[in-house]
């Protein structure tokens, strides 16, 4: 599984062997790459590192805007930013996606193939990520302690 790294309140990073110059996962054409830059713009949002389909990058590039447009009384919450988008990508394309939102964070993840997108948007950093899930089909009778 691939590993990245990544800090919110640095602008440094470590790039993994399966990306571009830029961060973004290799397996994107040229057109989409384009078309994810300019949306990037358009929403005036830094896409700092990826493993993910184009179209899956959209969606959470456009799910995230939207959150953050909600009309709120008082200012956003970090961890309801974080469990909706979990829970928007957990829906759509299946378990077990992890999401960590914040102005100042460090993290190193395992994730999935393809499952791994970095970004700020506003005054927020977005780490959205997926893992497996392996299913277990035993009931599982825990031990007695040994004494």
């Amino acid at each position: 599984m691939p590993m990245h790294s990544s800090s919110s309140s640095l602008s440094r990073r470590q790039k993994p062997n399966n990306n571009n110059e830029n961060g973004i996962s290799k397996s994107m054409s040229a057109e989409e790459e384009v078309k994810l830059a300019a949306l990037a713009i358009s929403f005036n949002i830094r896409l700092r590192s990826a493993d993910m389909p184009f179209a899956m990058q959209a969606h959470a590039l456009r799910y995230a805007r939207t959150l953050l447009l909600q009309p709120v009384n008082h200012r956003p919450n970090p961890s309801l930013l974080a469990r909706s988008l979990k829970k928007e990508f957990d829906s759509m394309y299946g378990p077990a996606w992890h999401c960590v939102v914040g102005k100042s964070f460090g993290s190193f993840v395992t994730h999935s193939p393809g499952g791994f997108v970095y970004f700020s948007l506003e005054s927020f950093s977005f780490l959205l990520f997926k893992t497996e899930v392996q299913l277990i089909t035993e009931a599982v009778v825990p031990t007695p302690a040994a004494r």
